[in-house]
Formats: C-alpha cells, structure tokens, sequence
C-alpha cells in the first residue's frame, strides 16, 4: 500500500471537515434530543436544520458551530486514510473488478467495508471526543449528556486517566456496523458510478466525474449510515457510572432496541437531513479532492513510477 495514498487520502477528508463540522454539530445534537423518550413527549430545542444553526449561533456562539473540529479532523484523517488508500489498492490491483473487468459492486462493497472497519477502529478515541464536545451546549439547548470537557487534550487526558486504553476505545466496535454499511455503500457506488458515466459516455471529464460520482455515493450513503450513526452517536455521549458502565446502554444491540420500542422508526432516522446535507457534500469533497491529489501526484512523480 502506497504511503502517499495513505496521506492523500487523510488530507482530502481534512479539507472537506472544515466545510461540513458545523453541520455535524446540528445533526449530533438533533439525534440527541428526545432521547430514549416517546415522539411529542419532550421539549425540541432543534426543530429543523435552519432554525438548530440559528438556535447554536444564538445560544454558543457562531464558534458553537464548530466544537470539536479538532478531534473531527483527526478522525476523518485516520479514517480517510484507511478507507481510500484500501479503496485504490483494490481498484489499482482489479481486486473490485469481475473477470470481464467490470467493477464489481459486491466487490466493492467488500472492500469499502474493509477499509471503514479498520479507519473506524483506529480513529475511534477522536470520534467519541467528537460527540461528546458537539454535544456540549448551553443550558436552555442542552440534549443528552452533558461531559465536562474543555478541549480534545483535556478529554483525552481525562478519559485516559479514568478508564486508561480500554476507556479510549469505549464503544469502539460498536461503531464498526456504522463504518461498514457507510463506507461500504460509499466505496461501492463510488467506484461503480465512475465506471458508468464513462462506458455510457455520460461524463468523461475526470473532475466532473468525480464530483458526480461522488454526490451519488454520498446520498445512498446518508440512507444507510443514520441508523448505525444515529447509535453511534448514543453509545459514544453516554454517561457512565461508578464501574465505568454506561448509564443507557450496555451495547449496539441494547441501544438499537431501546431505541426502536421507545422512539420507533423515527427514531432511528433522528438527523437524517442534517445528515445527508453533511454526508453529501463531504462524500463529494472528500472523493473529488482524493482523485485531484492522485492526479497531481501521477503527474509530478518520478518517471520510475516510485511513490
């Protein structure tokens, strides 16, 4: 595996998180609120995209809007790297192609899902400190647990110094269903759009491609990712108790009944727009400046081909 993909893949998922953190944030709190509780029977502080951004900006700060951009960078970054420099291994060595070289969806599938699984592994502390700083709100808008962290250093310090490695990697293999349904799906559509738009001579432009091939990845996406996400986000924002047990959830299972037999199908789409308005554009970002790195890195690499 190249060490160039590796970088490139990281840092074209840092270049689209600055654009995209804010609407992380709303969406984090939205699936937040009404928690474990019956649709109508709670105070909604977020009613909408629009009015959650002027509600965060009102209330934190236009700054509110960007809490816990620094641990998102580096999670997108450890998880980017994973996911795309695997995805191009596979395409570069036909490991996403059938025998008639077509890409294979299944295949990449497979291989997306892979990639999720191990960047979601890895990347895990700084998603959990993510969460529970975007959560963090002013009182009149506070939903879910409150963690009284005041930066990404202080929270990995004191995470640490509570529950040591094992605390750090809370809920870590939770969070593999979400990275394998969302990088899987992601991956898949992905690759297989590009081929499509060029064998039906649609679009051969290599930026546009990726910037449609990756706009249509990213919607299919936003439908299969929320509902691990939106148990994702649960488990990581917990509180826990004395033992180090958390207060709602004992695991994925436990939170995705819990939250199915109190706050039904809703429930597990809490988010969805707000979601898909992140995971769109991000997809699209994160894909087309990945394919614009390799391209400036092909065209100005040695002539030996080393990478």
């Amino acid at each position: 595996m190249a060490t160039s993909d590796f970088v490139l893949g990281g840092l074209a998922s840092v270049g689209a998180t600055f654009f995209t953190n804010p609407i992380e944030v709303v969406k984090t709190r939205i699936q937040l609120q009404g928690e474990l509780a019956a649709r109508g029977s709670y105070v909604e502080p977020y009613k909408g995209i629009v009015q959650a951004f002027i509600t965060v900006a009102k209330n934190d700060g236009i700054m509110g809007l960007q809490k816990g951009l620094a641990p998102a960078l580096y999670f997108q970054f450890i998880i980017n790297s994973f996911r795309l420099s695997i995805y191009t291994n596979a395409m570069e060595n036909h490991w996403m192609h059938k025998k008639n070289g077509e890409v294979s969806f299944s295949l990449g599938l497979m291989w997306g899902a892979i990639g999720g699984i191990v960047g979601s592994y890895f990347s895990s502390p700084f998603f959990m400190i993510k969460t529970q700083l975007q959560s963090q709100a002013a009182k009149e808008i506070a939903v879910g647990h409150q963690h009284a962290h005041k930066s990404m250093s202080g929270a990995l310090k004191e995470i640490y110094s509570k529950g040591g490695i094992v605390g750090l990697w809370r809920g870590s293999l939770s969070a593999l269903p979400r990275a394998a349904v969302g990088s899987g799906a992601q991956i898949a559509t992905f690759g297989k759009t590009k081929s499509l738009l060029i064998e039906y001579d649609l679009v051969h432009q290599p930026t546009l491609n990726s910037f449609c091939s990756g706009l249509i990845a990213g919607s299919l996406m936003s439908v299969a990712i929320t509902p691990p996400d939106v148990i994702s986000t649960r488990l990581y924002n917990q509180g826990l108790d004395a033992q180090g047990r958390g207060l709602y959830y004992k695991g994925w299972l436990d939170c995705f009944v819990k939250i199915l037999r109190t706050e039904g199908i809703y429930g597990m789409y809490k988010g969805f727009w707000a979601n898909y308005l992140r995971i769109a554009p991000h997809s699209t970002l994160v894909l087309l400046f990945f394919d614009e790195l390799i391209a400036v890195r092909e065209k100005y690499k040695p002539g030996d081909g080393s990478s």
